[in-house]
């Protein structure tokens, strides 16, 4: 295996050997969790794989997600078993064999008060029953994900201290997946697939694809280079339309609010709170390992320019709070709002309706010109999107390799629950990093300025800064605050954490050269 680092010097030296003509397998255009995925599994294989990428990994629609690892009980609401066993298998594959490190099981609780008539509690129940008959039909252990079960009001209030008392007569508990951070996914694939050659070269923009070549360019040079390929793929998510004219796509947005540690007591376990007048969507509000708690979410189709980073509608602003308010002792206002953040799911184009409507089913699709899209799906089964992205390619290019590897491939960092118990590092740093957490807490105890946090009201340390530039591709001090450590979905967190992160880059960059 070769060294999964990611950074500056060895982005230079790939991109200069592309430069000068090297030819590779497979060009995936995008460096989202789709693209990474389709990176490792097409290297894991043996394929020689570049990704480039326009901005960074994790820039787009893989870094706004709710964070959760989709058991795929909403697709067996609406009657797509196939799908909903999908979501099931690949979530049990996430949290059971390739990424227990950065996955953890999360308690759901359905709040049921005097207003809930018994025919909803059936119902509910009765989908979350069956959704656990997809994690026994997965094959994914009870001691990972339990099963659910209908708990009394004392319980339901020591779980989750905030909800509003009045009217409450229990609660149904289910578990769930749920991910430490999606843009670590993220940037975890891609160190993976680097670890089996693949070029991963971001701030690199594609101008003009075919079937076996890319017009690209360094954006941080301004050069222009040619890449060529026995097959390009492209992986630009809900921007793959704007690459290959021929793809269609319906965006659709999905909104969430930050509230800040404290501000809303749900302890560790998520909410979701029935939408008033549907029968089958729900509100969550999502307590993260940091104490924040996200609050969503919505799903609007989006019409017009698809902008880089989308922002929050004030009407999904007042709609959130709104519904998360009915079930809290207290109601939640606008003051609450620590942060906000938006993203764009790339649904296949279908027949007007409401985007929520559209099938989360992933397609490849092939262009007149050769290139092959891959579109749809979602971040839970971005496994099998790559896996099935990799056999189209091998079928259009005449090329060979083995079958896909990717269902018991461990990423970096990856070990058993058991194990990860084990590792001689901080709690908190084995959730990011896993079997890597050692190495990230040595930097802070051979010097202990890097030992400190960034500042008072972060446990985040400047080691993760210097880890970050030096092995996991950050380039500058937006990827860190933006992508590898999530203070800027706080703008208070970020601006507190931003003069010495500023400092920590320049001399992490420095010493690289």
């Amino acid at each position: 295996m070769i060294n999964g680092s990611l950074n500056a010097p060895r982005r230079e030296r790939e991109l200069d050997q592309l430069a000068s003509g090297e030819q590779v397998d497979l060009v995936v255009v995008g460096g989202g969790v789709t693209g990474a995925g389709i990176a490792l599994d097409a290297a894991a294989r043996g394929l020689s794989v570049a990704l480039i990428e326009s901005h960074d990994l994790g820039f787009g629609t893989s870094r706004w997600s709710s964070k959760l690892v989709h058991g795929g009980l909403r697709y067996l609401a609406k009657g797509d078993l196939a799908l909903a066993h999908e979501s099931a298998v690949e979530r049990g594959i996430l949290m059971t064999r390739t990424a227990p490190h950065l996955t953890r099981a999360l308690p759901q609780l359905f709040p049921m008060y005097a207003k809930t008539s018994r025919g909803q509690q059936a119902f509910i129940m009765a989908g979350l029953r069956a959704g656990d008959g997809l994690r026994r039909a997965a094959r994914t252990p009870s001691s990972v994900l339990p099963p659910p079960r209908t708990i009394p009001v004392a319980e339901a209030l020591a779980l989750s201290p905030g909800l509003s008392r009045t009217g409450l007569r229990g609660a149904l508990l289910a578990y769930d997946g749920a991910l430490i951070d999606d843009a670590r996914l993220v940037v975890t694939l891609a160190r993976t697939a680097a670890s089996f050659g693949a070029k991963i070269l971001t701030r690199v923009e594609a101008l003009e694809l075919d079937g076996e070549h890319v017009r690209a360019r360094d954006t941080l040079t301004g050069a222009t280079l040619d890449i060529s390929a026995r097959r390009v793929l492209n992986a630009a998510g809900v921007w793959a339309g704007e690459l290959v004219d021929s793809v269609r796509l319906r965006p659709s947005l999905g909104s969430h609010l930050v509230l800040a540690p404290g501000t809303v007591r749900v302890g560790e376990t998520s909410v979701n709170i029935p939408v008033p007048g549907e029968r089958n969507r729900f509100v969550f509000l999502l307590p993260q390992p940091d104490g924040r708690v996200y609050l969503g979410l919505t799903d609007e189709p989006l019409d017009g320019p698809l902008p880089s980073v989308p922002s929050v509608p004030e009407s999904d602003v007042d709609f959130l709070l709104e519904v998360a308010s009915t079930v809290l002792a207290r109601q939640l206002t606008r003051a609450d709002v620590a942060g906000s953040y938006a993203g764009l799911r790339p649904l296949v184009a279908g027949p007007d309706g409401r985007s929520a409507d559209l099938s989360r089913k992933h397609a490849v699709l092939t262009s007149s010109n050769g290139v092959l899209t891959i579109v749809g799906g979602k971040l839970t089964t971005y496994r099998k999107m790559a896996q099935d992205a990799v056999d189209a390619a091998l079928e259009a290019s005449g090329l060979h390799a083995g079958p896909s590897r990717t269902t018991r491939l461990p990423l970096l960092g990856a070990a058993p629950r058991v194990r990860l118990s084990t590792v001689d590092a901080p709690a908190r740093l084995i959730a990011k990093y896993g079997t890597e957490a050692p190495r990230v807490a040595a930097l802070g105890e051979v010097d202990k300025e890097l030992g400190r946090p960034l500042h008072a009201g972060t446990e985040i340390t400047a080691a993760e800064v210097v880890w970050a530039v030096r092995h996991e591709g950050a380039l500058d001090v937006e990827d860190v605050l933006e992508r590898r450590t999530r203070l800027s979905l706080i703008a208070a967190d970020a601006a507190a954490a931003e003069p010495r992160v500023r400092e920590l880059v320049a001399k992490s960059l420095t010493g690289l050269t």
